[in-house]
């Protein structure tokens, strides 16, 4: 399927549906280059807490997640105890998985490990987003071998829920790629977001 004319006119990726938060995300978010270390820290945890799981199920949890998890602060993470995890466990605004969880905290350790965390990711494409030029979702992989290389060396590190399409959806999402259709009305605008 190519992309979907919705009701205002605008073509879109016809993986958001009409959800009004899923094309919001779509519209201002899904595959726009981040370049902040922290915030490419929350979404690769937030990748590996949707295996298994629909983004949306995510996307309606993420301000929660955000509140439980400091925001994502890894200093604050680091410092996560047993009885804070157990509280993590006991709140339902979030997904409740043990090994996730505690996969955060070990990943947060590794993250501060890591002098600048934006430049190694951006480093295996040479800092420039991959320009793909999908017409349908059916061309789009789970998987490449970019994911591969950085999930493997993130794994090596010690990154927890990090497999390659793990990771693919993370480089999707954060820009690193560029997978919106070809005909959906983010494609070129996406696109002009490179940094020069």
């Amino acid at each position: 399927m190519t992309a979907v004319k919705h009701d205002d006119g605008l073509c879109r990726c016809s993986w958001c549906g009409t959800d009004p938060l899923y094309v919001h995300y779509h519209d201002t978010d899904w595959g726009v280059p981040e370049y902040d270390s922290r915030a490419l820290f929350e979404k690769l945890i937030l990748d590996g807490f949707q295996a298994g799981l629909s983004w949306i199920t995510i996307l309606r949890k993420r301000e929660n997640f955000r509140k439980a998890f400091d925001g994502f602060d890894p200093e604050k993470i680091v410092r996560y105890d047993a009885r804070k995890i157990e509280s993590l466990m006991q709140d339902a605004g979030i997904v409740r998985n043990r090994m996730k969880i505690e996969g955060t905290v070990e990943s947060a350790k590794v993250y501060l490990s890591m002098p600048d965390f934006s430049g190694y990711l951006w480093g295996f494409i040479d800092g420039k987003p991959i320009q793909n030029q999908f017409r349908s979702m059916k061309q789009v992989p789970t998987a490449t071998p970019v994911a591969e290389k950085i999930s493997k060396d993130l794994k090596k590190r010690g990154f927890k829920f990090c497999g390659p399409t793990i990771v693919y959806a993370f480089m999707q999402a954060c820009g690193l790629i560029n997978d919106h259709m070809v005909d959906c009305h983010r494609h070129e605008a996406v696109k002009k977001l490179v940094r020069r």
